[in-house]
């Protein structure tokens, strides 16, 4: 007879809004996890969301979907904090911050509780400040606390300049590094295809990077939020997780001696597995993108002086 016992892969996702139900959503679609849990501080309204995907499981199958508490926490492998005050119109990531740095301090709390062996993977704004928030409050190695960093970012910029050269923006090779906002920087020295430089005109440079950086101004003026991109790029953050891909991925984490920056959260390339980011990579940058970097770093360091961790 066999007697192996099948343990589960769990998601559990903090915050049943457009980023959190679309990224449960991605993730039952693509059968990502075995099973996925919706914490909402308007448990009502998780458990209308996890209704609404549980209808359509006889069309996928494959996965156990329900609204919980904190205590289904226990035994997660990922928790993916989406919680917190949204970006409205006309308003910055980092305007943000003091609203969601008090609720993260009851969401981490919450969180670790019931679970001290899993992954943190942060997404709310603004991400790189609140996954450093996560690391202080959480007391968990380094990491174990990731941000979904400049991965989205880069994905914008690799669209755009693949539309602009005409080729799949797979096959581009491009990073933003830095802050998720507006302080991000475009690694123009490294971009390429197959290793031979892009060779765009600097007026193009321009009008592409600032498509990249205001992307999310521009969605949120048009449909009041982003979810379908940032929910993909969760979805591939939890694959080379769950996956031990080695993936080289942009996403957040705490930087030492990074180019001379140390002690920020900031997206750059790192290799992400099981353990959650086994190495980060550094990137030869350019004395212009290294400044611009520096900027970057030093502006996140001012917002989080004030919090008074």
């Amino acid at each position: 007879m066999n007697t192996t016992t099948y343990k589960p892969t769990r998601a559990v996702i903090i915050g049943a809004g457009a980023v959190g139900t679309t990224t449960a959503y991605t993730l039952m679609l693509r059968k990502r996890v075995s099973e996925i849990v919706l914490i909402d501080v308007n448990h009502e309204k998780a458990v209308g969301e996890a209704l609404d995907m549980n209808h359509g499981l006889p069309f996928v199958g494959g996965v156990k979907i329900w609204a919980g508490d904190y205590s289904d926490c226990a035994g997660a492998d990922i928790m993916i904090v989406t919680a917190g005050a949204a970006q409205k119109t006309g308003e910055t990531r980092l305007d943000l911050l003091k609203k969601n740095a008090a609720i993260f301090k009851d969401i981490v709390h919450n969180i670790t509780q019931y679970n001290q062996e899993g992954i943190l993977l942060i997404a709310t704004n603004p991400v790189d400040i609140l996954s450093y928030v996560t690391l202080k409050y959480s007391g968990f190695p380094v990491h174990r606390v990731i941000g979904s960093g400049t991965l989205l970012d880069s994905a914008r910029y690799r669209y755009l300049l693949g539309k602009h050269k005409q080729i799949d923006p797979r096959s581009i090779h491009a990073h933003i590094i830095g802050e998720h906002g507006d302080t991000e920087v475009p690694v123009w020295s490294l971009a390429n295809v197959a290793g031979a430089a892009l060779d765009i005109e600097d007026e193009h440079k321009e009008r592409i990077f600032d498509s990249t950086k205001n992307a999310a101004y521009e969605i949120i003026n048009a449909k009041g939020a982003t979810f379908y991109a940032i929910a993909l790029a969760l979805d591939r953050i939890v694959t080379a997780i769950l996956q031990n891909q080695s993936a080289v991925l942009n996403v957040s984490t705490l930087l030492d001696q990074y180019n001379g920056v140390s002690d920020v959260y900031l997206g750059v390339p790192c290799v992400v597995d099981r353990s959650g980011v086994r190495e980060v990579l550094d990137l030869p940058l350019s004395e212009e993108e290294t400044k611009l970097f520096h900027q970057s770093a030093d502006k996140l360091k001012a917002e989080i002086a004030k919090l008074n961790l």
